[in-house]
């Protein structure tokens, strides 16, 4: 018996000391963002140039961008474990061809970040703290409901103040569209297409939107003020400018599908409070 206990006592330490010792490298802001939320983060050895939160992130090794990723960097870094997304299939066939110890993850819409966030610790030997995490995102999402209804909600990402170029909106397979729906409103942009929407201000004025969301984490380095930012867009004739309904949340947080998307729900919620006060 004391032989069995032993054994099962050294495979348990054999366990955790490889958790501990793993070396990975995170291809994405959520992902890094994930790994550190759930204790980790003293094992990336390497990350992006875009990984920049927590605050320690920015000292970590970088191996590229989301489109330059250095492979010969990559190795330099011994990883024993690689997070990246799906989307790049040849990245992943070359991490594959690399013999790298791999995982590729989704993060769109509001059920791939709670799985993402759950596969990932069980990578890392962190189901529990993955349970408060994901129960955090649930209320939050439950906090968002009923405070108005039925309107037709838009948000824009990284907005320029020349409404005459490309604009760029959150489409129907986005985490953004989940918490529209479960705050019991509708997304003003409305198609089954998977691809970035790109409209224009013609598109808009025939949305006719209630609510205008503008998504500008650049604000500040730009140097814009959020006057500035929403005057071509309060010029409008949509619903949204004629009601004063037009919003910023300048937060960076706001564009990472990790699990900070709960701090967007909190950003929402505010605005739709706001919204139902006037």
């Amino acid at each position: 018996m004391k032989k069995y206990l032993l054994t099962f006592l050294f495979i348990v330490n054999l366990f955790a000391n490889n958790q501990s010792e793993q070396r990975i490298i995170t291809l994405s802001p959520s992902l890094n963002e994930i790994v550190f939320a759930l204790g980790s983060g003293k094992n990336i050895v390497a990350n992006t140039k875009y990984c920049n939160y927590p605050e320690e992130s920015r000292n970590i090794p970088k191996v590229g961008g989301y489109a330059s990723i250095s492979l010969e960097k990559m190795l330099k870094a011994k990883p024993t474990l690689v997070l990246a997304q799906n989307y790049d299939e040849q990245l992943l066939l070359n991490l594959k061809k690399l013999n790298l110890n791999y995982h590729s993850f989704k993060t769109d819409n509001l059920k791939s970040i709670k799985t993402t966030i759950k596969s990932v610790a069980t990578l890392l030997g962190k189901e529990e703290k993955a349970k408060e995490l994901i129960l955090d995102i649930d209320k939050k999402l439950n906090e968002v409901s009923n405070i108005v209804k039925n309107k037709d909600i838009l948000i824009v990402i990284s907005p320029r103040e020349d409404l005459q170029k490309s604009i760029y909106v959150t489409g129907n397979n986005l985490y953004f569209n989940d918490i529209i729906k479960a705050s019991g409103n509708k997304n003003a942009y409305k198609s089954k297409s998977l691809a970035q929407p790109v409209v224009n201000v013609e598109k808009i004025i025939h949305m006719n939107p209630d609510i205008i969301i503008l998504l500008a984490p650049y604000i500040h380095d730009n140097k814009i003020s959020f006057k500035q930012l929403k005057k071509p867009w309060k010029k409008l004739p949509v619903k949204a400018s004629k009601n004063d309904n037009i919003y910023i949340i300048d937060k960076e947080y706001a564009g990472i599908p990790s699990h900070r998307v709960v701090y967007f729900m909190e950003d929402f919620k505010d605005i739709l409070v706001n919204v139902r006060d006037k």
